[in-house]
């Protein structure tokens, strides 16, 4: 039997944003089950899955229950703000950190700027368990929400990562993963690496990981559940030849012939040794 949460897991009034397990019920943590039992309004993405949380977690919720997903969020903020200031408005979404790509933005934007009191009851969220589980450099990462449905949007955003150093993570529908990673190899070139994570932290989790050729391939196969997509970020953009003058001019002036130094500053930054030698001419003239 769960044990009973106090309420001293809570503030006397304010939002909550709470992240609530993306699919192992043993992640959530004392502190949701503190908000679900005893806040006053709870704003859900999905009422019906909340409730089903709940009584997972073998907690009875007291406080009000309202439905706050995409299509009626704006319409619901004076309402949860009145609630918020004189009791805990609590907003779950139907799996990891509300506002990542789930409802929630609005009331916590507008409770900021009414002075209300915002915190959160961090947890779950598929962005870095996806990161971590990759094994891909992901130091520096940008997350894009979910990969843009149609091709040419889709190709557009994609061409817009090609010279991209930073890792990307984005979420994708199992029934458009496949094109998905067609258009990234296609784009991005079938070498850059990739990993795909899908049905994280449940009984069929799996992570994928290779080069974008080889997991377009996989994915004609067809592909199940929640689907977390990190792509490796590329290489650095080689600089332009005139930005490299002064590091060639510099080993002349130490006794290199200019044809060796040109080479060999075009060697370290993947340029053309003509093209950098041109440079240099011009620039004298």
């Amino acid at each position: 039997m769960t044990p009973p949460v106090s309420t001293t897991e809570l503030p006397t009034h304010g939002v909550i944003i709470a992240a609530t397990p993306l699919g192992n019920i043993g992640d959530a943590s004392d502190r949701l089950r503190a908000g679900l039992a005893h806040a006053s309004v709870i704003a859900a993405e999905d009422t019906r899955r909340c409730y089903s949380l709940a009584a997972a977690l073998g907690v009875e919720i007291s406080g009000k229950v309202v439905s706050n997903f995409d299509h009626n969020e704006a319409k619901r903020v004076d309402e949860l703000l009145a609630a918020a200031r004189t009791g805990v408005v609590l907003v779950v979404t139907d799996a990891g950190m509300p506002l990542v790509s789930d409802p929630g933005h609005n009331l916590v934007a507008a409770a900021h700027d009414a002075g209300v009191p915002v915190t959160c009851f961090p947890g779950p969220s598929a962005v870095p368990t996806a990161l971590a589980l990759s094994g891909l450099n992901v130091g520096h990462f940008i997350f894009d929400g979910f990969a843009p449905r149609k091709q040419g949007a889709r190709r557009a955003w994609l061409q817009s990562l090609v010279r991209e150093r930073r890792a990307v993570c984005c979420f994708e529908s199992p029934h458009r993963i496949e094109q998905l990673l067609i258009d990234a190899a296609d784009v991005l070139g079938p070498d850059r690496r990739a990993a795909v994570c899908r049905e994280l932290t449940k009984t069929y989790e799996e992570v994928k990981r290779g080069t974008l050729g080889e997991l377009s391939e996989w994915a004609a196969g067809g592909v199940r559940g929640e689907v977390t997509v990190v792509i490796e970020g590329g290489a650095a953009e080689a600089p332009r030849p005139e930005e490299l003058v002064a590091e060639v001019e510099a080993l002349v002036e130490s006794g290199e012939r200019l044809k060796d130094a040109a080479k060999r500053v075009a060697k370290d930054n993947g340029l053309k040794s003509g093209e950098l030698y041109d440079a240099v001419l011009a620039a004298r003239a």
